[in-house]
């Protein structure tokens, strides 16, 4: 796959999506979301793909939007374009797979919401994270105001928001915004090591999962809940299902097959 502005490699069932605009810090445009869109799709219909990461690479993760692309636009242009953002990283969010952060450096305005879209996310100890829209006269506009309160609350998220500061990844890990930080050096593997873990998983029970965890934020819990019976009523109908309860019974692991 040959993308503008992202470069995607497959290894061993790990698709690694990887921002490619080095020279304005991974800056988000119109372009970048397009292709992200693109890319999302094609890997979650792609049943070789078991995990996706994505990385800005070991300098910056994404340090925002393109000020510049949006600077001379009108209210009626916003409101009535295709919102590229919002889309880009709603198909990310809902990849019927794990989709992992990789987070090194600054991760800012709609590079953080970027990463708000993963299912996991891992911080270098570098990392700096952040929603500073507020100190330009806007707001988070790619899904921050709705998935960070999801994420860590709306106390915190509205702290973040109001404040426009950047925080460090360990305060990001402290409050839930990151599941786990390390060294800079280490933060590939880790992804990669995380993303094989989950990839050796049943692939129809972790879509299955995937979607009653984010279809239930959407719900009551009444609702959620006959959602989560629903769903893992359908996986007793799946060959993956008799493999795992056999095998346990067995003793030895599992060889699933995603069917």
């Amino acid at each position: 796959m040959a993308y503008e502005t992202i470069l995607v490699n497959i290894e061993e069932g790990i698709a690694t999506i990887t921002l490619n605009r080095p020279e304005v810090l991974n800056a988000l445009n119109s372009q970048v979301f397009e292709d992200l869109a693109d890319a999302a799709q094609t890997l979650g219909s792609d049943d070789s793909v078991r995990a996706v990461i994505i990385t800005g690479g070991n300098k910056v993760f994404a340090a925002g939007a393109d000020i510049g692309q949006m600077a001379s636009a009108t209210a009626v242009e916003i409101s009535t374009g295709d919102r590229p953002s919002q889309r880009a990283l709603n198909l990310l969010e809902n990849i019927p797979k794990p989709v992992i952060a990789a987070i090194c450096g600054y991760a800012l305005g709609g590079g953080c919401e970027l990463a708000l879209a993963a299912d996991v996310r891992i911080a270098a100890d570098n990392a700096q994270l952040g929603l500073p829209e507020i100190k330009l006269g806007i707001l988070p506009g790619g899904g921050g105001t709705q998935r960070l309160p999801r994420l860590i609350g709306s106390g915190r998220a509205k702290e973040l928001i109001f404040s426009g500061d950047f925080i460090s990844a360990q305060e990001a890990w402290r409050i839930g915004l990151v599941n786990k930080v390390v060294s800079p050096d280490q933060l590939f593997e880790e992804a990669y090591k995380m993303a094989k873990r989950f990839a050796s998983r049943g692939a129809v029970a972790l879509a299955m999962a995937k979607s009653a965890v984010n279809e239930g934020l959407r719900m009551d819990l009444e609702a959620g809940l006959e959602y989560e019976h629903k769903c893992f009523s359908l996986l007793f109908a799946t060959e993956d299902q008799k493999e795992g309860m056999k095998a346990f019974l067995e003793k030895r692991p599992a060889k699933f097959q995603g069917k």
